[in-house]
C-alpha cells in the first residue's frame, strides 16, 4: 500500500467529467480517477471548509458510522478492472478490523471528513498512474507504460482504459501542488 494524498480535483474539457488526482506522499507519481460531479462536490466542500446548511450524504454517512461506534482507520483504492477503480473503506468495530467495498469517489469523500489516511495499491499504480517531468509539468510516463510487481497491463485492459489514456496523455498538470480546487 501506497500512501496518497488529494492534489485536486480537475474537469475534462474532453467530456466535462470530474477527475480526482491523488498524489504519492514524496515522490511525483499521480493517479487519476474519474468521479462523478455529486462526489466531486462533496471532497471539494470538504477540503475548501465549505458550512453547507444541511448534511450532505457523506456528512450522514460519518454520522452513522460514529454514532455505531466504528472508527475509520484508512481508505485503500485496491483495484482497476474494465476501467473502473474499486476502493475499501477500513474501519475499526467491535476491535475488529472491517473492510467495506466503496467506490473511491465515496471512500476519498468519507477520508476527508474523518481525516484518515488514502492508499493506493501498487498494482493500481503500476496500471494508472502518471509521473511528470519535474521541469515542464508534462505528463511522461502514462497509463499501463510502467511494468513492475505487477508485469506490464495486458492488451484487453489497455483497450477497456483507452478513453482514460488519450485523457491522461493530453493533461498538462505542471500547476499540481499550487493550490487545492
Amino acid at each position: 500500500m501506497i500512501e496518497m494524498t488529494i492534489d485536486s480535483i480537475r474537469v475534462s474539457m474532453m467530456n466535462y467529467q470530474r477527475v480526482v488526482i491523488l498524489k504519492e506522499k514524496g515522490a511525483n507519481r499521480y493517479l487519476p480517477i474519474w468521479i462523478g460531479p455529486a462526489e466531486a462536490d462533496a471532497i471539494a466542500v470538504r477540503l475548501q471548509e465549505v458550512s453547507v446548511p444541511r448534511p450532505l450524504t457523506h456528512d450522514l454517512l460519518k454520522s452513522v458510522i460514529s454514532t455505531l461506534g466504528a472508527s475509520p482507520r484508512h481508505v485503500l483504492v485496491c483495484d482497476l478492472q474494465n476501467d473502473t477503480f474499486f476502493a475499501k473503506i477500513v474501519l475499526e468495530a467491535n476491535n475488529k478490523p472491517v473492510e467495506i467495498d466503496a467506490r473511491p469517489s465515496d471512500a476519498l469523500a468519507l477520508a476527508v471528513r474523518f481525516n484518515v489516511p488514502i492508499f493506493a495499491d501498487e498494482q493500481v499504480l503500476e496500471k494508472a498512474s502518471v509521473l511528470l517531468d519535474k521541469e515542464t509539468g508534462k505528463v511522461i510516463g502514462a497509463v499501463g507504460q510502467r511494468g513492475g510487481a505487477g508485469g506490464e497491463v495486458k492488451e484487453e485492459e489497455m483497450k477497456g482504459l483507452s478513453a482514460f489514456k488519450d485523457f491522461i496523455e493530453n493533461l498538462d498538470l505542471g500547476d499540481l501542488g499550487k493550490g487545492k480546487g
